[in-house]
C-alpha cells in the first residue's frame, strides 16, 4: 500500500472510507471539554454501540409488562433468545450456526472445554501452549493439569520465541507438535497472541494436531470479530471467545463457544451438566435425566444473562451490515497506515513487534518505545490518546474499522513525535 505523510492524505482516505459512517453509530468517549478521545484500546474493551441501549430497553420492557412469561411470549422469547443468534454469530467464527453458543464467561467456557476435551492417557498427556499465553489461560490449564493429578511444570510444554525474536514462528509451533504429539492430549493456543499481536496460522496448527492425535482448541479472545476464523473448515475441536472487546458488547457480557459438529455424536464426551443444556421440549418437564440438546448448546448450564444477550445482538447486527470483508479490507489499511507513518517518523525510536504481514495479524499493533517508553504512554494519555502500557515498554494500540478513523492515526503518530 503506498501512502503519504501530509495530514490532507488521511482526510483523504477517511473522505472514501466506505465504513465512514459507522463511526456515528457508537459512543464515542470524550475529555473534560467534550472532545472525542482518540480510542485505540478496542483489543480491550470496544465502544458501546448507539443500538443497544435499545435492545436492552426492550428486554426491560418484556420483564416490566410480562415479567416470567416472557419466557414464552414476545418478539424475542427468552428462552430461545440465544438460539436466534447463531446466524449473526456463526460467520464471525466460521462456524456452523449449530456449533456456536453464548454462554458464561471466556475463562468459565475454558474451563468447561477442558473438562470435554481435555482426556489425558497414560503417555499422553501434555497441553501445548504458546510463550506469554494470557494470564487468565495459564491459570485454568495449571488447574486442569492439578485436579487431573498432574504437575503443571512437566506438563506444560511452551513453545517459545527463537532467540532474539519477539514473534513465534509458526513452523516451531508445528514442529514440537510432530515432534512430541505423542506426548501431547491438547494443542490450546490463543487465536492472537494479546501480548504481541500475532495471529497464528490456525490452520496450519489444527492440521498438524489432527494428524498427531491431539484434541486442538483456540482462545480466540483477540481474534474474534478482528481477524478472519473458518472453525468448521480448519476441523477445530473447539474454541472460545469473548464478546467485550471487537465485539463490542460490554464490560463482561456472555463469551462465545464453538464445539464442532463431529463431537455432537460421541455421547461419551464428560461434560458440567445444566438445565438450560437440555433441548426446550424438556428443559421445563423436570424429569431428572440429563438429555443434552443438539449442538454446542448442550454444553450449556444455566439461563443466559438476557441483556447482554440483547448488547450482542446489537453488536452483530453492525458487523452483519457492515460486512465482514469490508471490515478486514479496512483494518489492513488502517494497520499499514500506522505502520508507514510510525517508520516515516519513528523508525530508530519504536520497534513494532507485531508482524509486519498484514495477513498474520488483527487491528493491533504493539509498539516497541526504546526510550522512555512510560513518559511516551502517559503524554498520549494526557493529550486525549486511550491505548494500553504493557511492561517493560511496550504501548499496544488497535485502530479498529467500526470506529477509528485514519486522521486519528495520524494524529496519533504525530503526538508520538513530540517531546
Amino acid at each position: 500500500m503506498t501512502f503519504s505523510p501530509n495530514e490532507s492524505y488521511a482526510l483523504a482516505l477517511d473522505a472514501d472510507d466506505k465504513l465512514a459512517a459507522f463511526r456515528s453509530r457508537f459512543h464515542i468517549p470524550t475529555d473534560g471539554e467534550g472532545r472525542e478521545l482518540i480510542y485505540f484500546v478496542g483489543h480491550s474493551l470496544g465502544l458501546q454501540p448507539h443500538s443497544v441501549r435499545a435492545a436492552i430497553e426492550a428486554e426491560l420492557s418484556a420483564w416490566a409488562n410480562l415479567g416470567v412469561d416472557a419466557h414464552f411470549r414476545g418478539s424475542l422469547p427468552w428462552t430461545q433468545y440465544g438460539e436466534t443468534l447463531a446466524p449473526l454469530l456463526a460467520p464471525v467464527v466460521g462456524g456452523n450456526e449449530d456449533e456456536v453458543i453464548l454462554m458464561n464467561a471466556l475463562t468459565v467456557n475454558l474451563h468447561h472445554m477442558m473438562i470435554s476435551f481435555y482426556r489425558p492417557g497414560d503417555t499422553r498427556f501434555k497441553i501445548l501452549m504458546e510463550e506469554h499465553a494470557f494470564p487468565s489461560d495459564r491459570y485454568a490449564v495449571a488447574s486442569q493439569c492439578v485436579l487431573h493429578g498432574y504437575d503443571p511444570a512437566s506438563t506444560i510444554i511452551t513453545v517459545r520465541a527463537r532467540p532474539g525474536e519477539h514473534t513465534l514462528r509458526d513452523e516451531d509451533i508445528e514442529s514440537v507438535i510432530q515432534e512430541r504429539g505423542s506426548e501431547i492430549a491438547l494443542v490450546l493456543l490463543g487465536g492472537v497472541n494479546y501480548y504481541t499481536g500475532q495471529l497464528f496460522d490456525l490452520e496450519r496448527i489444527a492440521r498438524a494436531g489432527r494428524d498427531a492425535g491431539c484434541v486442538v482448541g483456540f482462545d480466540l479472545a483477540h481474534a474474534a470479530g478482528n481477524v478472519e476464523l473458518k472453525l468448521h473448515d480448519w476441523d477445530v475441536d473447539f474454541a472460545v471467545w469473548c464478546c467485550y472487546k471487537y465485539l463490542n458488547s460490554g464490560p463482561g457480557s456472555l463469551s462465545g463457544c464453538f464445539v464442532h459438529q463431529r463431537h455432537f455424536a460421541d455421547h461419551d464426551i464428560p461434560r458440567l451438566k445444566g438445565w438450560w443444556g437440555e433441548g426446550l421440549s424438556k428443559r421445563f418437564q423436570m424429569h431428572g435425566s440429563f438429555e443434552p440438546m443438539h449442538g454446542a448448546g448442550g454444553w450449556q448450564i444455566s439461563n443466559p444473562n438476557v441483556l447482554s444477550l440483547a448488547s450482542i445482538r446489537a453488536s452483530l447486527a453492525l458487523f452483519h451490515e457492515a460486512g465482514l470483508d469490508e471490515l478486514r479490507h479496512k483494518q489492513r489499511r488502517l494497520t499499514s497506515y500506522v505502520e508507514y507513518l510510525l517508520d516515516h517518523h519513528l523508525r530508530r525510536e519504536i520497534e513494532i513487534l507485531t508482524p509486519a504481514d498484514a495477513v498474520r495479524r488483527g487491528s493491533q499493533l504493539s509498539l516497541m518505545v526504546h526510550d522512555d517508553g512510560r513518559a511516551a504512554f502517559d503524554r498520549l494519555r494526557e493529550n486525549g490518546v486511550v491505548c494500553d502500557w504493557r511492561n517493560p515498554n511496550v504501548i499496544r494500540v488497535a485502530p479498529v474499522p467500526l470506529y477509528n478513523t485514519f486522521h486519528e492515526v495520524w494524529r496519533f503518530v504525530n503526538l508520538m513525535r513530540r517531546k
